[in-house]
């Protein structure tokens, strides 16, 4: 299956011309065919230390980690409970926390769009100092990594590298989740979905995916038939969000994926990074040969795909946490669906 989705290593893209030509090729494969790969050679080395947080988090007492209860945070940020998040209108079998960019509160003021509300500072476990440095130095990094491979696929298309810098520059709107997905304690505790996180899209531009040793991603290689992204050590999973898609008429697509909930007794831990554009940007159609002869985007029902990133992350979060919209922002309208890895 790992031919499905191909190994690259990113110190090609800096070795000889045959060797970076040859990287470029493969991504431009990679990003069409499938929207999936897996990176190494990337040179972050913290992965398991990272998962290791993450456990640690997940293993405070309910009352340290409620202490940061999602439902409490108009910004969408903090812990939720198994459930809370929603993909398609089914509850999600993970726990988990939302990190977002550090910043300053802001209040609201008359005429802001709906995707002002996202503007703000994250929660932090006080029961675990050691966290938040470890995120925030793990976010920068994830960040330099993100941005360099946005430019490289540029590259691959024959389009200016540069050419989104000014969508993401100068604060691209980063997403981070640190996720727990519990096996029932028994087969028969199970809803009978085996979802852990349903099928769904991403939303904005690059996602990168540690996961540990237990596997459950798998991606939807044709209508109906879903595959199992193997795990490989040391190795970022890449995919692609719904504004590339927008970006290059439909040549790169965004692909459904989904997580299939742990056997029982069996804990899965994974830290998905989402690179997105700034709330504020637009997207235009990359200057591609490949693009030019692209036959546009996919229109899905009920998954209207918005240039703008700030309307299309709201459309997701309407649908996914139906609790926090009723409690802070009742007035925003139903919208589609997203997810995590």
């Amino acid at each position: 299956m790992t031919d499905t989705f191909p190994v690259l290593d990113l110190r090609d893209a800096a070795g000889t011309d045959d060797a970076r030509a040859a990287f470029l090729n493969r991504l431009r494969e990679a990003v069409h065919e499938i929207g999936f790969f897996q990176l190494v050679g990337h040179g972050i080395e913290d992965a398991d230390d990272m998962l290791e947080l993450t456990r640690r988090f997940f293993a405070l007492p309910e009352a340290d980690r409620l202490a940061l209860n999602i439902l409490d945070s108009p910004l969408f940020r903090g812990y939720s409970e198994l459930g809370r998040e929603h993909t398609k209108g089914i509850p999600d079998q993970r726990l988990q926390l939302d990190i977002g960019p550090e910043q300053p509160a802001r209040p609201p003021e008359p005429g802001d769009p709906a995707y002002r509300c996202l503007i703000g500072p994250n929660e932090w476990p006080e029961a675990m100092p050691e966290l938040r440095p470890a995120i925030e130095s793990w976010i920068t990094r994830l960040t330099d990594l993100s941005h360099r491979l946005l430019r490289l696929m540029l590259e691959a298309l024959d389009a200016p590298a540069g050419f989104l810098d000014d969508v993401v520059a100068p604060d691209p709107q980063i997403h981070l989740k640190l996720l727990h997905y519990p096996g029932p304690a028994q087969q028969s505790d199970d809803d009978g979905s085996g979802q852990g996180t349903g099928i769904h899209n991403d939303l904005g531009l690059l996602t990168l995916l540690v996961q540990d040793d237990n596997g459950g991603l798998q991606v939807a290689v044709e209508d109906d038939r879903f595959a199992d992204v193997p795990v490989v050590p040391g190795a970022f999973v890449v995919n692609l969000g719904e504004l590339l898609e927008v970006a290059t008429r439909g040549y790169l697509r965004a692909t459904k994926h989904r997580v299939i909930r742990p056997a029982p007794g069996v804990d899965r831990y994974s830290i998905p990074f989402f690179y997105n554009p700034r709330l504020d940007a637009t997207m235009q159609p990359l200057p591609s040969p490949y693009v030019a002869g692209a036959d546009g985007v996919i229109d899905v029902a009920g998954n209207p795909l918005f240039a703008l990133y700030g309307d299309n992350v709201m459309k997701g979060l309407i649908r996914s946490f139906p609790d926090i919209v009723a409690r802070h922002h009742p007035t925003l309208a139903a919208g589609a669906g997203s997810g995590s890895s």
